[in-house]
């Protein structure tokens, strides 16, 4: 592993006016993050949650903090995109262990990793196909093969590899795919932190599974998830959920199937 918590700190005056919150400091993770830190306890960590949760929040700042281009790419090399650092990027800090600490004192070449965020994942992959770091083209594929391209060329060393979402251009097979290099490259000495919706991915054995809500976070189990019940429930009966979204207006819909 590279880092065993992550802290971040903000001043009264950055809390909003009275001390009141204001973003980022008003998302539930975010303040949670701020009162106690997030400890990580297993080489692979998945945060799940809800859309607009925090959890993108919370890896993008994890990411900026360890030098890993906030516009998706690899670590040590100057940012590529037009995105700024963001506000708790810049606050973030790290407890890290003896490989992350000779990381993180070096100079950022020294540092290892990757952050692949879905929407610009391929004008990072090209870059690195630029610069030599990846063997395919990928324009010449599609979403998912580029994808999987930068997991088995890129994500070999030990390092930092921090992802959002990026299941979304994956196939069932390739998803299966992807748990086999997660486990490979966590065996390394890497660590994987990733932000996803996917039941498949979280059953990966051994991995930590954070819940993140509006309660903040909290580490839970595989089948104590919600989108994993919602998932079996889904399956077994599509129609108890679906049954509250076709053929109704859009103010009377229930997608929990409730």
């Amino acid at each position: 592993m590279i880092v065993e918590r992550a802290y971040a700190h903000a001043a009264e005056d950055e809390l909003g006016p009275g001390g009141g919150p204001v973003w980022p400091w008003s998302v539930p993770c975010v303040r949670q993050l701020l009162d106690d830190g997030l400890r990580f306890t297993a080489p692979v960590t998945f945060l799940v949650g809800e859309n607009g949760s925090g959890k993108s929040t919370l890896v993008e700042a994890l990411a900026e903090a360890f030098g890993l281009d906030p516009w998706g790419g690899s670590a040590g090399h100057r940012y590529a995109g037009p995105r700024e650092p963001s506000v708790l990027g810049g606050r973030m800090r790290f407890e890290a262990t003896v490989a992350g600490r000779r990381m993180l004192r070096g100079p950022h070449t020294r540092r290892r990793g990757f952050f692949l965020r879905a929407e610009t994942a391929l004008d990072a992959l090209g870059r690195e196909r630029h610069t030599g770091r990846l063997s395919g083209t990928p324009d010449e594929m599609s979403h998912g093969e580029g994808f999987l391209m930068a997991f088995r060329e890129r994500f070999l060393d030990p390092g930092l590899y921090v992802l959002d979402e990026p299941e979304s251009a994956l196939s069932f097979a390739s998803c299966l795919e992807l748990v086999g290099v997660l486990d490979d490259l966590a065996r390394t000495g890497a660590q994987i932190i990733r932000a996803t919706h996917s039941p498949l991915l979280t059953a990966l054995p051994g991995a930590e599974i954070i819940e993140v809500g509006e309660h903040g976070m909290r580490s839970v189990e595989w089948h104590e998830l919600e989108l994993v019940e919602h998932w079996r429930r889904y399956l077994k009966d599509p129609r108890a959920y679906l049954r509250h979204i076709v053929g109704q207006p859009a103010a009377g819909r229930r997608p929990d199937g409730g």
